[in-house]
């Protein structure tokens, strides 16, 4: 055997370690995906508790606690073996360190809860920071595979994942509007914004996945429960300050979209066995290959092929202009699909961080308008004001105070709630 052999083999071995610890990885998104989803629904479960004021969900609440914790301890032990395969990969081990921190703080967060000293708006936003800690971890972990065919199927994976995701948040802001009996103007939007959000998720699934994948998931999307869950999105965006809605309709919206989220578990479950697979007969050929002599000599003949390529490019340009271009266009043409597939990921990966963004700064107007409008009844009711002259009255505070509105309304509720507890 001739050394250029020797080399190929030893670029198998390499590939194959590479492919080992994808094959690790893809265990990895197996665990996330199940923890995500007990989460997902723990989220779900303890919106209608909280806006119901404790009177409903307190039992399916803590069914859902218990699945998550049992979900907990694997995805603990596995995050703390991936340090040992991630010690190069500075960004994914941050990642691993916010997701533990949050983690940590859930037993906190369950008692506020419990004890009601949380709003569902703000127990959402804690559930979405951690849930979204872990498919960090998934597009962190996955922005280290170099092979094209498992890169598309991690593609197709994580933007499944993130779908549900949003698809979770979407059927928690909607526990809160049904739940409560109305949808003010900025649960509606985050509504809107959430299901236009999921879809173009799915759109980039459907471009990247198998067609296995694809089938799969249209089996799935059952027509009847898309039809009632359609039915009472339509309700839910219909801006009708008048409209008072069945607080009944809370535990349906629950029931149907979790029937949609379990179905979506299925097809994750899909994804994540697909993946598996095709690691580990990635594996399988590459250990063949190694001892192949027939494909060796063709590797080398495909590598000896590159390199023409690479020559014939370089020549296009001046000699003088191009020392440096022509190393780099010598690396790029290298690059396989994996690169562009990646860079694709990652944009995805941005734009729905700026999704992620708006939705939060809704969720802050929310809060905020919650504050003012709290406050303005308490100014009215005490200083015997119109809504218009509680309004004024209370910019003019802030002003006055070089505050924001929001912050002054919170001082005043605060100090109105100090009151109240002297006069008690």
């Amino acid at each position: 055997m001739t050394p250029a052999h020797h080399l190929l083999q030893a670029a198998k071995r390499s590939e194959i370690d590479n492919l080992q610890r994808l094959a690790a990885t893809c265990e990895l998104v197996g665990d996330i995906s199940r923890f995500v989803h007990a989460l997902q629904k723990e989220r779900g479960a303890s919106n209608i508790y909280l806006t119901s004021h404790a009177q409903r969900f307190g039992g399916r609440r803590l069914e859902r606690i218990t699945d998550s914790l049992k979900r907990e301890h694997a995805i603990r032990d596995r995050l703390d073996d991936l340090p040992h395969h991630a010690a190069n990969n500075a960004r994914l081990l941050k990642r691993i360190a916010c997701v533990w921190a949050a983690l940590d703080a859930l037993p906190t967060l369950r008692r506020d809860i419990e004890s009601l000293a949380i709003s569902a708006d703000a127990a959402t936003q804690t559930y979405n920071r951690l849930i979204g800690g872990l498919l960090a971890v998934v597009f962190d972990a996955a922005d280290t595979a170099d092979d094209p065919d498992v890169t598309r199927s991690l593609v197709a994976i994580f933007h499944f994942m993130q779908g549900k995701e949003l698809a979770g948040q979407e059927r928690a802001c909607g526990a809160i509007g049904f739940t409560a009996g109305e949808f003010d103007s900025a649960h509606r939007q985050l509504l809107l914004q959430l299901i236009d959000a999921q879809q173009r998720c799915f759109d980039t699934f459907s471009e990247f996945a198998s067609d296995a994948a694809r089938e799969h998931w249209q089996q799935q999307r059952a027509p009847r429960r898309q039809d009632g869950i359609q039915q009472l999105r339509e309700r839910a965006c219909t801006d009708n300050a008048s409209q008072q809605l069945d607080h009944g309709l809370g535990e349906t919206w629950y029931e149907l979209t979790t029937a949609r989220i379990d179905a979506m578990q299925q097809v994750e479950a899909q994804l994540a066995a697909e993946l598996s697979q095709l690691c580990h007969r990635k594996i399988e050929q590459a250990r063949s290959d190694m001892h192949d002599q027939q494909q060796l000599d063709a590797s080398l003949h495909d590598a000896i092929e590159q390199c023409s390529t690479c020559e014939q490019l370089v020549d296009l340009f001046p000699q003088e202009a191009t020392h440096e271009l022509g190393q780099l266009t010598a690396t790029a043409v290298e690059s396989r699909l994996n690169r562009a597939l990646i860079d694709l990921m990652q944009s995805q990966n941005t734009r729905l961080q700026h999704i992620s963004d708006e939705l939060e700064n809704t969720r802050e107007m929310l809060r905020e308008r919650k504050l003012i409008e709290r406050a303005k009844g308490m100014i009215m009711e005490h200083q015997h004001m119109s809504e218009d002259q509680a309004y004024r009255f209370l910019r003019k505070a802030s002003m006055d105070q070089s505050k924001s509105m929001a912050e002054m309304a919170k001082t005043i509720i605060d100090l109105a709630d100090i009151l109240k507890k002297r006069q008690a």
